[in-house]
């Protein structure tokens, strides 16, 4: 926890740590927990709490490296706080909490903190899907599946208003993020027979622990790497948006992702057989109106690259039509740790709390 509380100025109140960075944040501002603090979505997110005006940090825990400070877990980030053990039995005058645990022990942390009275944004696969036999065929046995109709999705694009009044909020993953945002305009017109997915993403989306060969440097530099062949856990996620969007079945989705020799970033790339021919500039003009008043979609127009969009909340799409083929081509890039994970996570809680959508995030 910070060291020291500073008093108010013009209504802010600065927390600063022995090192002299400071959190400023307005007064009476809703009081935020990020439980998992110590792998690569959770530290972000603190980091981004941390800074923002208009929530206060108020505690990270981890379930490793506790009694450390975070800002020696992760120097990059400089957030002063000590790493503790979550114990959701003690936890007082804290207003929501941002869940970045592995599926499966995410649920009963958040059953647990929804009992203390506080909003939660799940990281986690555990309350993406509506479907417990989805869920089930995916990823076992769900450890909560009574809170099941209590979450929203948290694309915000979709769902704003939902996550407005919503107690869970099940953060999308990264892919069916830039996925859905890429096909939502396609969707909702009707325009999908069929589609196929290619993706690639930087290291990073591996996480923090992974020990595999498929993360080891000498492995992936230089390298692009296909996984998780014919059986990626994020496809009945975007079936499940996309469908919801068109009104009837989308899906099965060909879906493959791929590991690149990046850090960070996303691109997925969509190959979609169109339910009738779409000249490009009805398609152009359909992408232009979905997203013109979306603070954090860009529909641009040439293919966008992911250091276009590194460490910030934007999602680029561009959209083209192939007159040879007849099929229609989307691309949409994100950074896969922001958009596709933590900063999309204060993007709800701003939606959440009442807050300017792009508050903190610009």
């Amino acid at each position: 926890m910070a060291d020291t509380l500073a008093g108010a100025t013009h209504g802010a109140v600065a927390v600063m740590s022995k090192r002299g960075s400071e959190q400023r944040f307005e007064k009476d501002s809703p009081r935020v927990l990020v439980a998992g603090a110590t792998g690569f979505a959770g530290s972000l997110a603190a980091y981004l709490l941390w800074r923002h005006p208009g929530f206060e940090l108020a505690a990270v825990t981890g379930r490793s490296e506790v009694g450390r400070r975070l800002d020696d877990v992760y120097p990059r980030y400089r957030v002063p706080f000590p790493i503790g053990e979550l114990d959701p039995g003690r936890i007082e005058a804290i207003d929501a909490a941002v869940i970045a645990y592995p599926h499966a022990a995410a649920a009963p942390t958040v059953g647990a903190l929804l009992e203390r009275g506080l909003r939660v944004i799940d990281l986690s696969a555990d309350f993406r899907l509506s479907q417990l036999a989805v869920y089930e065929h995916w990823y076992g046995e769900h450890p909560r599946p009574d809170l099941l109709e209590e979450a929203v999705y948290g694309l915000p694009e979709l769902h704003r208003e939902q996550i407005t009044r919503a107690a869970i909020v099940a953060n999308p993953g990264c892919y069916p993020t830039a996925t859905v945002l890429g096909l939502a305009p396609l969707a909702r017109a009707g325009l999908i027979a069929d589609v196929v997915i290619d993706a690639k993403q930087g290291i990073s989306g591996a996480g923090r622990t992974a020990e595999t060969e498929i993360t080891h440097l000498s492995y992936t530099g230089e390298n692009i790497i296909p996984y998780k062949v014919a059986g990626h856990r994020h496809t009945p996620e975007m079936e499940e948006q996309l469908t919801h969007l068109a009104g009837r079945e989308i899906g099965p989705i060909q879906f493959q992702p791929h590991l690149v020799s990046l850090d960070q970033g996303e691109m997925v790339s969509c190959y979609i057989t169109p339910t009738r021919d779409v000249a490009a500039q009805e398609l152009a003009a359909l992408y232009e109106s979905a997203y013109e008043t979306e603070p954090f979609i860009e529909v641009v127009h040439g293919p966008p690259t992911v250091r276009e969009v590194r460490d910030t909340n934007f999602c680029r799409i561009f959209a083209a039509a192939d007159a040879h083929t007849g099929k229609l081509i989307v691309f949409s890039s994100i950074d896969n740790l922001w958009k596709g994970t933590s900063s999309q996570a204060v993007q709800n809680l701003n939606i959440m709390f009442g807050k300017p959508e792009a508050e903190g995030l610009l």
